[in-house]
């Protein structure tokens, strides 16, 4: 008997992966070119710029991004003048980052543009196909929340 073979290019997990990583790399192009971020930065400055204050881990949560690339990124952002950071009062280990006026300007100078290419994507689909690809990222998002919730994840089933 065979052994099964796993199709890798009609595999869920795969598809979505390189599916993410094409539409990011895609509009990457957008930031990259107006004010030469990188992925992480501009995650760090559109999570600050949609929240306002955060913590580093609440940015490492939101953004899906380890630490050490939270933490280059906010380097490189505070660098620029674009973040401040501010400790805690009730715990000197943590810090609250905050955008200042120069990073508040460049990520509302994004905004509109990164709405842009979203609405140009999503163009590309039909109205059917808008609300069908809405629901399944719903459903797919919802159970894998509620596999979390119940200590599961996909790595530990085995899936990923």
């Amino acid at each position: 008997m065979e052994p099964e073979v796993l199709e890798l290019e009609n595999f869920l997990p795969y598809r979505l992966y390189r599916l993410a990583d094409a539409v990011s790399r895609e509009f990457s192009k957008i930031y990259k070119e107006r004010h030469g971020l990188t992925r992480p930065e501009w995650r760090t400055l559109s999570g600050l710029g949609q929240r306002g204050t955060m913590t580093a881990t609440e940015l490492g949560e939101q953004s899906a991004m380890h630490k050490t690339k939270v933490s280059r990124a906010v380097a490189e952002l505070e660098r620029r003048r674009w973040l401040t950071r501010t400790p805690d009062e009730n715990d000197r280990r943590v810090e609250h980052l905050t955008l200042t006026k120069a990073g508040l300007a460049a990520y509302r100078e994004m905004v509109p543009l990164a709405k842009a290419f979203e609405s140009g994507l999503l163009a590309k689909l039909g109205a059917a196909e808008r609300a069908a690809i809405a629901e399944v990222l719903a459903a797919l998002e919802a159970s894998l929340a509620s596999s979390k919730g119940q200590g599961q994840s996909l790595r530990t089933i085995g899936v990923v």
